[in-house]
Order: structure tokens, then C-alpha cells, then sequence
């Protein structure tokens, strides 16, 4: 860590699959910089933040003092909010001008999913690009969202530089081409520092897994290949056995045999290692420790202690069993597993299509998450059918299908105006969501198991249904009308949909999946349940510090067990890595 902290230039960018650390290790690095006594400012740019609860400081969208730390601020980029702030700028300047209907069309354009993305870009653009607001600090620090979002984010300046510069009649779909065309200059700013590796560094976040290591490596080449050279590797969570226990034995030997086996394109890179915490890492004194690279605290009798409690813990927990059994007396729906990235939803999103087949029923297995792994279970039965919606394809297909829709029958001049507003980059976001609707209209007559994409994303999407409604109604055919329009009373149809809410038993992902439950309640959406994966507490384990790690899972169990499902199943951490149909079953053997 001390070598790392002595190489850091100006600006810091963390990326990784959810799940992995990034908050932690950009929050660590933040305070290590700031007892340096260099000025620090930590932002985070996922829609999904949890740096209020790491630093244990209220942040908001403008640089706040940290507690009890000196020379750090941080802030939370709400997307959200920057959306509406930007709506109102790009608007306001017609009122009165226009007619209250052209008004209104303009702010129903500004109210989608990629008005929220592109006006949350711009905050961030100002930390990374304006020369008044960088000369404040002398790190700026970049805690981003899940590796798929990450570099969309990053491929968005030259997106919006190019659409700037090639349009020519004044408009977009985001309304008025000025609401963007004054951020030019910024992001030329953004790009050339991202890409000069005296002024940035990249630091590719892991666990020490064979997927999340993956996951590194497809990202260490795409930002390669976007011109950023300068990258490091952080390693989290390695874990060190010391006894003879065996599922120590597994875990140990799990983090060493990914690490053994790095791919050869980020096996190059400088390298730091974190050790395994097995209380989490929240709150300054936990980040002190992995600043000054302190070994866990042990504490004697903790195997008594977690077999003491564990049995009241485990009382009136739902089974795996009734959880299928109930969810296939209705023959069809659409089950969604949502939660922060990088706690288990493919593999749990794997494992219900599994046993849905196995009881005879048709299944449709299908991600929105560009991040997604879809290969755990065997695609050679009849009744499954596995799909993923890519990003690239079904923009193309959008694309293809609104041009073969208007040729012929738009004049020249509104032709090329049609195909300049499909170069826009929020055109993907409506292709994405078309895919959406039309994957959970299949669930009609089968069962539709999808694999959402982590949190953050999530949430936009559901909040598209109703925002893009009209923007994209007036491109589709009818088919897609039907599907758009049935899109939100089916998700809040308890009968056809069942939303799955996917955590592991530490504080950030309950906490999140928590906000996420709030969220969809508030828009008359009820969770069905709550999965809870990778438990060490049910592991048999008596190595000391899994145990620790044990009996920390049980308050985060049983918060919400008491307080915030009414139907709770914990799935044990397993020895083998999942990765077929045989290892899946494991996770719910008796």
C-alpha cells in the first residue's frame, strides 16, 4: 500500500466489478493521501454510493469535510439531481419564447434515463477538466460504478465530442444541441487527462477470484484501448490460513490459485495485495488498518460463540423449496434478481431457472448487465433458452429498424436529421430498454428469469418506463408499443413478477439492497424475497477468523430477517467456484 500511496499523480480512477472493494480501497488511499497532508477530494460517480457509510460523514452533491479526518472532502455526484438541474438550464431560456406545448415536448425529452447519465457526466466532468475547480486539490479521486458502467462513462466524451461536432441543424434528442455544445472544451479538458499517465492512474480493483480477476482484465484492455496507459492492480480480500481447518483450507487456497493464474495482460502490472477483514471495512479506524497494513484483530472463542447464536439466527428462515414451489404455481411471470453488483444475482438468477426446468416448465434466462456471466448452467435442454441483450447489437437493431421504418417517406433534410439523432449515444439506452420490454413480454406463457444489471442501473431502467414512454413510442412498431405500455403494470403485478433481492450479510449490500427495496416500494413495487449469499456463518468453519466473519454476517442476517422481508434464504459460501450445474446444486444441499 505505502508504495502505491507514494506514486499516486493528480487525479485517481477506480474501476472493477461491483462487489469488489473499489469504495473501501478509494476511501483507504483517500485518507493515506490526506495524512500526507496533500488536499483531497474522493467523489463517486455510481448511482449506488455507499461513501456516507464508509467515512461515516452525511455527503451530498458538493465537496464535504470528512469527520475527524483533516484535508479530505468528498462528495456524492446525484444523477438524479444534476438531471434536473440540467433540464431547467437547457429549458428555461425558451420559456416564453415557445409554446406550451413545445415546452412541454422539450422537458418530456429531457426527462429519460440518458438525460440522468449524460447530466451526472458533466458534474463529474467538472472535477476532471476545469482548471479552477482541480487547482483547489491536489488529488482528485474517482470512486466509479461497476466495471460496465464505468466504461460506458468513459467511452461518453469522444461519443458527445463527436455528435457536437458533426451536428449541424441544432438538436438532439436531449432537446437544443446548446445544452451541450458548451461542454465541448470541458471534455476535450476531460479526455487528454484522463489519458496523460503523469496525471492520471487507473487502479483496477479485484477479489482474489478467477471472475472478478477476469472481469479486471477484460477492463484493463478496453481502457488500454481508450488511452489509458497508466494502471495498477489492487488485489482485495486475500486471505491467509494459518490452522488446518478446511474450509480455510478452500478459501486460502481459492485466493491463491486466482492469483497463480492472473491473465498475462494484467500479470504485467504493478501490484498491491489487501488481506482479508473479517468484520468489513467501515468507518476511519477499519480504513486506518488497511492504510498501515495491519494483520486482523483475532479474538479467542469465536466458533463458541457463532454456534451459540447461529440457531436463532437460522429460526424462521424460508427454505429453498417453498421459495420454488410458490413461485411456480402461477406457470409463468418474470423473476428479477436485483442488488449491488458482485453479490451472486447470476448465480442465484442461474440457479432458480435450473430448478424451474427441472420441474418441466419453460425458461427464459436473460441478463441486462454488459458485466453478466450466464454460463453456469447446461444450454442443452429444450425448455431453456438463454439470452443476453448486448448493448452494441440491439442499438444497431434500433438503428436499422427506425431508418427502414422512414425511408421513402421522410423528406432528405428530415432524413438526415432522423440519422443524426440516432448517432446520439442516449439512443442506446432506448435500444436497451426496448429489449427490456420485450424480454418480460415473454413472460406471458413461460418463465422469464432476469439477471438485472447492479443497482445503480437498475433503477434507470425502471425509471425509463415511464420517462422514455412517448420518446420511444413514436420510433417503435406496434409489437413494441403493446410491450412498452404493458411494461410497468406488469413489474407491479405481484402475480406475474417476483423481484428477488440479492445481498451477502455485510453492511454496504444489505444497506444498499435496503435503499433499493425503499426505492421500488415507492413506486408500488414489492420485493418477494431476499437472497442472501455466500455466508460464512453456515460454512461449519472453525478456523477463528471465518468465525468472526460468522458471527459479524448474523446482525446484518437478522436485520433482515425482523425487519425487512418476510421471506429470508441464506445460501452457505461454497469450497468450488460455480461454474455448472452440479456446484450450483451445492448451494442448496441439505
Amino acid at each position: 500500500m505505502k508504495n502505491l500511496i507514494n506514486k499516486i499523480p493528480k487525479f485517481l480512477f477506480f474501476t472493477g466489478k461491483g462487489g469488489v472493494g473499489k469504495t473501501s480501497m478509494s476511501c483507504a488511499i483517500s485518507l493515506a493521501l490526506s495524512y500526507k497532508n496533500k488536499k483531497v477530494l474522493l467523489i463517486s460517480t455510481d448511482p449506488a454510493s455507499n461513501l456516507d457509510e464508509v467515512l461515516n460523514t452525511k455527503l451530498n452533491s458538493s465537496p464535504t469535510k470528512v469527520n475527524e479526518v483533516e484535508n479530505l472532502d468528498a462528495m456524492n455526484i446525484n444523477p438524479v439531481v444534476a438531471a434536473n438541474e440540467y433540464k431547467q438550464k437547457v429549458v428555461d431560456p425558451y420559456r416564453g419564447l415557445l409554446p406550451k406545448e413545445a415546452i412541454e415536448q422539450m422537458e418530456e425529452q429531457l426527462s429519460g434515463a440518458c438525460t440522468v447519465e449524460i447530466a451526472g457526466f458533466n458534474e463529474f466532468s467538472k472535477y476532471v477538466g476545469n482548471k479552477e475547480i482541480i487547482s483547489k486539490y491536489d488529488h482528485i479521486v474517482l470512486d466509479t460504478a461497476p466495471t460496465g458502467h464505468t466504461l460506458r462513462l468513459l467511452a461518453l466524451p469522444s461519443a458527445w465530442n463527436d455528435f457536437i461536432a458533426d451536428n449541424k441543424t441544432g438538436s438532439s434528442c436531449l432537446g437544443p444541441v446548446s445544452g451541450l455544445s458548451e461542454y465541448k472544451n470541458l471534455y476535450e479538458n476531460v479526455v487528454s487527462n484522463l489519458k496523460d499517465i503523469k496525471k492520471t492512474l487507473l487502479i483496477l480493483v479485484s477479489r482474489a477470484e478467477k471472475l472478478s480477476l477476469l472481469e479486471a482484465s477484460k477492463a484493463s484492455d478496453e481502457l488500454q484501448k481508450q488511452g489509458m496507459q497508466n494502471q495498477h492492480l489492487i488485489i482485495n480480500g486475500v486471505f491467509v490460513n494459518n490452522d488446518d481447518d478446511n474450509i480455510a483450507n478452500a478459501f486460502a487456497l481459492k485466493s491463491s490459485e486466482a492469483i497463480n493464474t492472473l491473465p498475462n495482460n494484467i500479470r504485467s502490472l504493478d501490484r498491491t495485495q489487501i488481506g482479508f477483514y473479517p468484520k468489513g471495512v467501515v468507518g476511519i479506524q477499519s480504513l486506518k488498518s488497511i492504510v498501515n497494513e495491519e494483520i486482523a484483530n483475532e479474538f479467542f472463542g469465536a466458533k463458541e460463540k457463532l454456534e451459540e447464536k447461529l440457531l436463532n439466527t437460522l429460526d424462521n428462515l424460508s427454505t429453498w423449496d417453498s421459495l420454488i414451489d410458490d413461485i411456480q404455481k402461477d406457470k409463468n411471470g418474470l423473476i428479477m434478481t436485483m442488488g449491488k453488483g458482485g453479490v451472486g444475482k447470476t448465480t442465484m438468477a442461474s440457479l432458480i431457472a435450473s430448478k424451474l426446468i427441472e420441474k418441466g416448465h419453460k425458461v427464459t434466462l436473460s441478463t441486462t448487465d454488459p458485466a453478466s456471466h450466464l454460463e453456469y448452467i447446461s444450454q442443452g435442454n429444450d425448455n431453456l433458452i438463454i439470452e443476453k441483450i448486448d448493448p452494441k447489437v440491439e442499438t444497431q437493431r434500433h438503428i436499422n429498424r427506425v431508418i427502414s421504418k422512414n425511408e421513402g417517406k421522410l423528406a432528405h433534410d428530415d432524413m438526415d436529421l432522423l440519422k443524426e439523432e440516432l448517432s446520439s449515444p442516449c439512443i442506446e439506452e432506448i435500444a436497451i430498454f426496448e429489449a427490456f420490454a420485450k424480454t418480460v413480454d415473454k413472460a406471458k406463457d413461460r418463465f422469464v428469469v432476469l439477471d438485472t444489471a447492479p443497482t445503480g442501473h437498475t433503477l434507470l431502467l425502471l425509471d425509463a418506463s415511464s420517462a422514455y414512454h412517448k420518446e420511444v413510442l413514436k420510433n417503435s412498431n406496434e409489437d413494441i408499443n403493446n410491450e412498452l405500455t404493458s411494461l410497468l403494470p406488469r413489474i407491479k403485478d405481484p402475480k406475474f413478477t417476483k423481484i428477488l433481492l440479492v445481498s451477502l450479510a455485510e453492511a454496504t449490500p444489505t444497506h444498499e439492497a435496503k435503499d433499493l427495496q425503499e426505492d421500488l416500494e415507492r413506486a408500488g413495487i414489492n420485493p418477494y424475497a431476499w437472497l442472501i449469499n455466500r455466508s460464512f456463518a453456515l460454512c461449519q468453519s472453525a478456523n477463528n477468523i471465518l468465525c468472526q466473519k460468522g458471527l459479524n454476517e448474523l446482525k446484518y442476517i437478522n436485520e433482515v430477517k425482523n425487519e425487512l422481508s418476510r421471506k429470508t434464504i441464506v445460501f452457505p459460501w461454497l469450497e468450488e467456484e460455480i461454474s455448472n450445474d452440479r456446484n450450483l446444486d451445492k448451494l442448496i444441499e441439505k
